[in-house]
């Protein structure tokens, strides 16, 4: 063994640049490829790779120095032969053998296009990964998927954190769950750094405008409902020609009083009959995960836009109710909904959620569900198209649904079965009645 001075490989272009981590401390067992330091320009940051296996016995450089090519990194005792062998990962491929300084390429991290500030060094130190004990590739693995490597125990030989390691402490904190009612900006169930402070006004001109308080709620709710469910959504479409020519028929009748029917109150009607054909979906999961809770109750919830923001107030006892008190219902609560009218209580104890974006296009969408329910449906615009039955291709107006669950209640096969019987009861409305 020997102590040789370990410098800083061609890194092309790079000249005077900043370093945001230092991987390595004094006494750490270093492999060809292992990375030694993290730099970062005005477009990209990249790790150095060490050229040569050996224990560090100096480390020259800290946090916040700017070198180039050249520059001294670190003393080393390099070992001999054998040393230069790549590392044992489980689940990472082997290390080439190793080259000469100037050949060795690190990999380049894109990174969004930050100032060398005190801002991007705290960001930096958030996510020090220098006392974590794995590959380059693992911690390129670890940043994508924003695991605190800190936080993952090594299975490796000498404790290496692997690939597999990283995955393992992944699902550990997912089925941990978190702290409800936490955000994007406060919530950090993995471990994931926060989104970076970047100052836009540097490329042209910008407006900075408030969230509306809806507006942040509902982040942070979706956020949530996102993270800790495992979603799936199920896309079908539903033949609606004779749902629709009814309703214009109803709408006509009723021209003198004002009443006017929506599909939506017909899609309400066929969710019930499918929440009471497949109960699964008229559940919520017990806080713990454990156990599930049955609803024999039918209160759907509908998404209504309004000027500050998306509202999901809840109508009852839908199953009890007729086409045409729902169409009232309907009218009366949306109508509170974007006067800012809605009380707490308008917006709770909902079974099952509706997403309709009917009225404004788009053909298919994965809505995300209302938590504690399992499932919500979205409902896009409904289009002529040409359909065979069996005969010839007649004109059909068939109507998108797009089915989000939580896979944790619902599988696949649930789910599909769901929106074939959906889209039947829509299909024809004369089954509502059975």
């Amino acid at each position: 063994m020997a102590i040789q001075e370990i410098l800083v490989p061609d890194i092309g272009s790079f000249k005077d640049v900043e370093i945001i981590e230092v991987l390595v401390n004094v006494g750490d067992t270093i492999n060809v490829e292992d990375s030694l330091i993290t730099i970062e320009s005005d477009k990209s940051s990249m790790e150095i790779p060490s050229p040569a296996a050996g224990v560090v016995k100096e480390v020259k450089v800290k946090v916040g120095d700017r070198i180039s090519e050249g520059s001294l990194v670190v003393m080393m005792d390099v070992t001999d032969g054998a040393a230069a062998a790549p590392a044992p990962v489980a689940a990472a491929p082997a290390a080439p053998a190793p080259a000469p300084a100037p050949a060795a390429k690190p990999e380049p991290r894109p990174q969004p296009v930050k100032s060398p500030t005190a801002a991007v060094q705290s960001e930096a130190a958030k996510l020090d990964f220098s006392k974590a004990y794995a590959t380059p590739s693992v911690r390129k693995f670890a940043r994508e998927l924003g695991a605190d490597l800190n936080k993952v125990t090594g299975s490796g030989r000498k404790g290496r954190i692997t690939q597999e390691d990283v995955k393992a402490y992944i699902k550990d904190v997912m089925s941990m769950g978190g702290v409800p009612g936490r955000g994007a900006a406060s919530g950090n169930t993995l471990g994931v750094a926060p989104m970076p402070d970047i100052d836009f006004s540097q490329w042209g001109e910008i407006e900075t405008v408030a969230l509306s308080r809806i507006n942040k709620l509902t982040g942070e709710f979706l956020h949530r409902n996102w993270v800790h469910i495992p979603h799936v959504t199920q896309f079908d479409q539903a033949d609606i020609t004779d749902l629709e020519a009814f309703r214009k028929q109803l709408n006509e009748e009723n021209a003198k009083s004002g009443m006017k029917i929506t599909p939506l109150v017909f899609i309400m009607k066929a969710v019930v009959a499918g929440l009471k054909a497949y109960p699964r979906f008229n559940s919520s999961l017990d806080a713990k995960g454990e156990n599930l809770i049955r609803k024999h109750y039918y209160h759907v919830g509908v998404a209504v836009d309004t000027p500050d923001g998306l509202v999901v107030p809840v109508i009852r006892d839908v199953d009890k109710k007729s086409i045409m008190q729902l169409s009232e219902e309907l009218k009366a609560i949306s109508g509170k909904a974007r006067d800012k009218k809605l009380k707490p209580a308008d917006m709770q104890g909902g079974c099952f959620s509706i997403s309709s974006l009917g009225g404004i296009g788009g053909t298919k969408f994965t809505p995300i569900v209302n938590a504690p329910e399992v499932a919500i449906l979205g409902v896009s615009k409904s289009d002529i198209q040409p359909i065979w039955n069996g005969k010839e291709f007649a004109p059909r107006l068939m109507l998108p649904l797009s089915l989000s669950y939580d896979h944790r209640v619902v599988d696949g096969a649930e789910g599909a079965r769901f929106t074939t019987y959906l889209a039947k009861m829509l299909g024809d409305i004369r089954r509502l009645l059975v």
